[in-house]
């Protein structure tokens, strides 16, 4: 029998952070994964050959050294000029694969920034000398609560089942959210989807997750049309209820959801046939 040979290759530095910031144009920060592949890194693995190996501390300095040079706010951009200029310093590496994680901060006052620590805006890409291939955008980690307007009853019943049915019921929705362009020239700011994805959540009466993230997909496609796929992964994190009150204006008490919770996924994709 043959000894089993490498299929696919690929190696790169992870977790590497940089904060870009003058007083012009404020912080633009992100944390940024960088893997190279390609034929000639095989030798590096069948015969401990490192002649050909860059190295993932270059790997790293050569990220600070772009988002030095790079003046925008995008981290697609910034991605897409990390990618091309490694590709032409490093003419032996094929291919790049690239993501970004926004590190926000936000403008407390004058000079003064604060971090956030909410949602953030992803960006991924895959990169050879033929330029911007398969590349994806997103926001994680949404923490969204919608106090009213969302149902969930009807649902399948028997011996295993305890939950009743709740015509009304506050939502804690924790949310990642992906969507994919036609072309990487013609792109949606992840500030409009998000935006838009709140105005659906605020004004859409839902009877489960899985109809609510359908609605917001829809909604997306139809509002963007640069937009050509759409992807959530939800978690149901609903408040447990502890007290309450009556009168003219019904007040509840809420305490944090225990383990387990719910998850739901779903994919759109646009209809592109002629």
């Amino acid at each position: 029998m043959s000894e089993p040979g490498p299929v696919d290759v690929r190696y790169g530095k992870a977790a590497v952070t940089f904060y870009r910031a003058d007083v012009r144009r404020g912080i633009f920060a992100a944390e940024v994964r960088l893997e190279a592949t390609g034929g000639n890194l095989l030798p590096a693995y069948t015969r401990g050959d490192n002649s050909m190996v860059v190295a993932t501390d270059t790997m790293k300095n050569f990220i600070h050294a772009m988002a030095l040079e790079y003046s925008g706010a995008s981290l697609e951009e910034f991605l897409a000029l990390l990618g091309r200029t490694f590709l032409t310093a490093y003419p032996h590496i094929e291919h790049v694969h690239l993501r970004a994680r926004e590190l926000p901060f936000a403008r407390e006052r004058g000079v003064v920034y604060g971090p956030r620590h909410d949602d953030y805006a992803v960006a991924e890409l895959g990169m050879d000398r033929g330029g911007v291939g398969d590349h994806r955008s997103g926001l994680e980690s949404l923490r969204l609560i919608k106090l009213t307007g969302s149902a969930f009853a009807g649902f399948m019943r028997d011996v295993y089942t305890t939950l009743p049915d709740m015509g009304d019921r506050p939502l804690l929705v924790h949310l990642n959210v992906y969507w994919r362009h036609g072309t990487f020239e013609d792109r949606v700011a992840a500030a409009e989807v998000r935006a838009a994805l709140v105005e659906v959540l605020d004004s859409f009466v839902s009877q489960s997750i899985q109809h609510l993230v359908h609605e917001i997909g829809q909604h997306l496609l139809a509002r963007f049309p640069a937009i050509v796929e759409v992807t959530f992964d939800a978690e149901n994190h609903l408040w447990d209820a502890g007290r309450s009150s009556d009168g003219d204006l019904p007040t509840t008490i809420y305490t944090d959801p225990r383990p387990p919770y719910g998850v739901v996924s779903l994919t759109l994709r646009r209809d592109q046939s002629p």
